[in-house]
């Protein structure tokens, strides 16, 4: 087992609230011993970290779905890793797993931090440890659950997804009426909307009868510094008897092995495609976390940590 008191371990924390969109200094770098092997618990190494547009919620005073990271605490983070120590039974030295484990080089949890936080065995048989970060991962979870669960598709269904980010989308909500004019003339059925703002009015303005729209997210406002915009055109979802419905994947957690056994049979056979833009360093952290709001990354953002095999910086 790995003499976890020789290892250092870099963090990087939340130094404050940010003003619109963060910058350098809503930042901490720390480095302090790992933390010694919790009794029942584990030791894990971080490999790689998921970078999500959620982040910049969670960075916020205030109520939410999940609690805001405190001021001084580890960035939170989805990720993958390896453990190092174990006292847990269902966690070996040498697993892969995906859990929260904060942006940092190592996480130490309880049994019931473990628990808590979602941390599980992963089969890289099943994908890739970047894809167990994007179609096998929270991305993958949420579209999956989002589209099938709330936005209900069916046969012959105009179906629409968001993805513009910040400055982009500004200009993206500009362009879109003629796009949906153009490729959904009977109105749109289905909205999966990620981003907000314009695109979510423009395509209030052309819904389908009872169209379904799912509110995933609205990454074109996180970094708003003036009150959040609101749909103008929700009169729309009388006149058409539409739904609008919010969703959090958290909700869906006990489901997961279910799409995961689903996408990862997409993924094998070609049906499915996993794409992942990859930032390397852990200390890159807070300049990749803000390519997520000037479009610069294509594909699911990752930041890797360690080499997958020795567990090297």
């Amino acid at each position: 087992m790995t003499d976890l008191a020789q290892l250092t371990n870099r963090q990087i924390r939340l130094a404050r609230r940010p003003v619109g969109t963060p910058t350098a200094d809503d930042w901490l770098q720390t480095a302090e011993p790992v933390q010694a092997l919790p009794q029942g618990g584990v030791v894990v190494r971080t490999l790689a970290l998921s970078l999500d547009p959620a982040m910049r919620g969670w960075m916020n005073e205030g109520k939410s779905y999940i609690a805001p990271v405190g001021i001084g605490e580890v960035m939170r983070a989805g990720g993958v890793g390896k453990v190092l120590a174990s006292s847990h039974p269902k966690f070996a030295v040498g697993d892969l797993v995906s859990g929260v484990l904060g942006v940092q080089d190592y996480a130490a949890f309880t049994a019931e931090q473990a628990a808590r936080t979602g941390l599980a065995v992963i089969d890289t048989r099943m994908g890739s440890l970047t894809q167990w970060l994007n179609v096998l991962g929270m991305p993958g979870m949420t579209a999956y659950f989002g589209l099938l669960d709330v936005g209900q598709p069916r046969p012959g269904d105009t179906v629409v997804v968001s993805g513009a980010a910040g400055a982009v989308g500004q200009t993206v909500g500009q362009l879109v009426r003629a796009g949906l004019k153009e490729h959904c003339p009977k109105g749109v059925d289905v909205y999966f909307d990620n981003v907000g703002g314009d695109i979510l009015d423009e395509v209030l303005a052309r819904l389908a009868m009872h169209a379904r729209i799912v509110i995933c997210g609205a990454i074109s406002q996180y970094n708003n510094t003036t009150p959040v915009q609101g749909p103008r055109n929700y009169l729309s979802l009388l006149v058409h008897r539409a739904r609008m419905q919010g969703m959090v994947v958290f909700d869906y957690a006990e489901r997961y092995p279910q799409a995961v056994a689903e996408l990862a049979g997409y993924l094998k056979d070609g049906r499915m495609k996993s794409r992942e833009d990859v930032v390397h360093g852990l200390d890159r952290f807070p300049e990749a976390l803000n390519r997520l709001f000037t479009g610069e990354n294509f594909g699911k953002l990752v930041l890797q940590v360690a080499d997958e095999v020795t567990g090297s910086r």
